[in-house]
C-alpha cells in the first residue's frame, strides 16, 4: 500500500512540475515557437538587405535545423540594443557596433566579412564637384551628412581623422545631418542636398548603376585609417554550442553559389572569416571612440 501511495505522489509531483513548466517555460531556442532572431543593420538598401537576409536565414535554417527569422532594424543602434535585450541572438554589425554590444552587453565575435581580399576597409570623405571643396580646410563652413552616429566609415572614423588634425568637428560645419545609409549620403551629395559626406571606400559603386555619372558629380577628398570589416556577432546568452553551430554552417554558406550571391547582395560581402586576434582585432575602433568620447556603456 505504501509503495503505491509513494508512486502515485511521484507522478503527481511530475505532472505538477510539468504544468508549471507549460505554464511558464519557453519552447526550446530555435524552434518555430522561439525562433532565433537574425538582426541587420539598414547600411544600403534596404529592399536588398531584407531579400538577402531572408535567403540567409533560410539557407542557415536548412544547414543547421533551427528556425531562424531575419529583420533589418531601424539603425545601427536597434541592433546592438535588441542583441542586449534578448530581442535578437546574431547580429551583422559594423565594427563599433559590434564593440558596443561587447562592452556594453558582452556579446562575442562571431565572425568578420571579406572585401577585396581583406579584414579591413576604409571611410572616406565626399563632395560635390561643384561645391568648390578642394581640401579638407575647404569644408569650414559646408553643410555635412554623416551616415549614422555609430557608423565607423560614415562617422566615427571620417570624425576622429578631422579632430586628429586638429579641426574644431562640432563647430565648422554650418549644418550636419544624419542619412542613415552609405547610399543615402552619397545621393545626398550628388543632388547637391549635402555638399560633403562621408561613407566607406567606395559607396558610390552601390548607387552607379542607376546613377551612371555619380563618379563625376561626387568626388572623393580625403580617406580615413584602416577600419576593421563588420562582423557577424553572437549575443552573450547564445549557447557556444549554438555559436558554433552557427558559425560553420555560415562559413559552409560562404562558400555555395546561392551563399555568395546573398552575401554580394547584402552588403557586398566576398566571405567570411574568423577575427584574427579576436576581440582585441577592434581595438583600433576602441581608440577611435575615445578620441570622438564616445562611451561605450
Amino acid at each position: 500500500m505504501k509503495r503505491w501511495t509513494l508512486l502515485a505522489t511521484l507522478a503527481g509531483l511530475v505532472l505538477a512540475l510539468t504544468l508549471v513548466g507549460c505554464s511558464t517555460g519557453k519552447a526550446a531556442l530555435g524552434t518555430k515557437d522561439n525562433p532565433l532572431i537574425m538582426s541587420f543593420v539598414p547600411s544600403g538598401d534596404t529592399q536588398a538587405i531584407t531579400v538577402s537576409g531572408e535567403t540567409l536565414a533560410k539557407l542557415l535554417s536548412e544547414k543547421t535545423g533551427l528556425t531562424i527569422q531575419s529583420n533589418v532594424a531601424t539603425s545601427y543602434t536597434a541592433v546592438v540594443e535588441a542583441m542586449g535585450t534578448g530581442k535578437a541572438h546574431i547580429g551583422w554589425l559594423p565594427p563599433f557596433g559590434y564593440v558596443q554590444a561587447h562592452d556594453k552587453y558582452g556579446a562575442k565575435i562571431g565572425l568578420i566579412t571579406i572585401r577585396f581580399g581583406n579584414f579591413f576597409y576604409k571611410g572616406q570623405i565626399i563632395v560635390g564637384a561643384d561645391s568648390g571643396i578642394k581640401t579638407l580646410d575647404d569644408l569650414k563652413g559646408k553643410t555635412m551628412c554623416w551616415v549614422d552616429v555609430a557608423s565607423p566609415a560614415g562617422y566615427i572614423f571620417p570624425k576622429a581623422m578631422l579632430i586628429s588634425k586638429g579641426y574644431d568637428v562640432e563647430n565648422m560645419f554650418t549644418h550636419t545631418t544624419e542619412a542613415g545609409s552609405n547610399n543615402n549620403v552619397v545621393l545626398a551629395v550628388y543632388n547637391g542636398d549635402c555638399d560633403a559626406g562621408a561613407t566607406y571606400v567606395d559607396a558610390r559603386g552601390a548607387v552607379e548603376k542607376d546613377y551612371p555619372d555619380v563618379r563625376e558629380k561626387v568626388r572623393v577628398i580625403a580617406e580615413t585609417d584602416k577600419i576593421p570589416n563588420d562582423t557577424v556577432t553572437f549575443a552573450k546568452d547564445l549557447p557556444a554550442e549554438m555559436q558554433d553551430q552557427i558559425r560553420k554552417a555560415l562559413l559552409d554558406i560562404a562558400g555555395t553559389d546561392q551563399g555568395k550571391e546573398a552575401l554580394k547582395n547584402l552588403y557586398s560581402i566576398q566571405g567570411l572569416t574568423e577575427a584574427p586576434g579576436g576581440d582585441a582585432f577592434f581595438d583600433p575602433v576602441r581608440q577611435a571612440v575615445q578620441l570622438l568620447d564616445i562611451k561605450l556603456k
